[in-house]
């Protein structure tokens, strides 16, 4: 299978990637700089190219250049994220997450349609996060962004369904990545339910090879995010302003 995956560069699209490589499936993998990639051994089916999701043209050109005229999976794993809830972002930080996170998402996923329309048949993958699923007002900037995310997938789900195309929208919990190692110092120890980057590829893989419509893990998450979604609104955000507060405070 061709299988192309944006935000492939680190953390969960990375794990997807060597996962796919070895069992035997061309990969094409993107992102800002392809210079970090981190593999233990080279793949001859590996195709990377340095661009920005936001840039239409250039992940088109990428895509097609890797294609070929067939592209079986996509999976979108490009995202910014930044912690609102714990300081104030710049004005480049808030756009950035709504460029990466939205923008880019929606390039992605009108570039795979086209592609994969044309042999009617394929499977786009949608890695949106589990902080989504919660809707209260004081939700942060990057939950914003990833609810909104699963909104748009779930529309591309319904609408590209009866033309041979699946979506599978992943809302995954705490992964350990490089990026959220950087944000909390290397401390994980106040993340409940953290998963590495490997055991959350299998899980994502399994989930496109099952066409699943939607992937929430790991179960304890899953479970957690279930419970706080029946909360009446008021409490539900009371109870997560509570939680930040204790993260201000160590």
């Amino acid at each position: 299978m061709k299988i192309f995956i944006t935000g492939g560069t680190s953390g969960i699209g990375l794990a997807i990637a060597e996962q796919y490589l070895e069992a035997g499936h061309e990969v094409g993998i993107c992102g800002r700089d392809i210079k970090k990639v981190q593999l233990e051994k080279s793949y001859p089916l590996l195709k990377m190219y340095q661009l920005d999701v936001y840039d239409n043209n250039r992940l088109e050109e990428a895509v097609s250049d890797f294609a070929n005229q067939s592209l079986d999976i996509m999976i979108l794993s490009a995202g910014n994220y930044s912690d609102s809830a714990l300081y104030d972002l710049t004005y480049e930080e808030s756009t950035e997450m709504l460029r990466c996170n939205i923008a880019g998402a929606v390039n992605s996923l009108e570039i795979a349609r086209d592609h994969m329309h044309l042999n009617r048949k394929g499977h786009i993958a949608v890695i949106a996060s589990v902080s989504g699923l919660l809707d209260y007002p004081k939700a942060t900037i990057y939950s914003k962004t990833k609810r909104a995310l699963i909104q748009i997938a779930d529309a591309y789900r319904r609408a590209l369904e009866n033309f041979g195309i699946n979506v599978t929208i992943i809302a995954p919990g705490y992964v350990n990545s490089p990026r959220l190692r950087e944000l909390n110092n290397d401390d994980l120890s106040k993340k409940p339910f953290v998963v590495d980057c490997s055991y959350a590829a299998s899980i994502i893989i399994k989930g496109i090879e099952e066409k699943k419509k939607r992937v929430v893990f790991p179960p304890k998450m899953k479970y957690l995010i279930g419970f706080l979604s029946i909360l009446p609104t008021p409490l539900l955000t009371f109870i997560m302003l509570k939680r930040v507060k204790r993260q201000k405070n160590g």
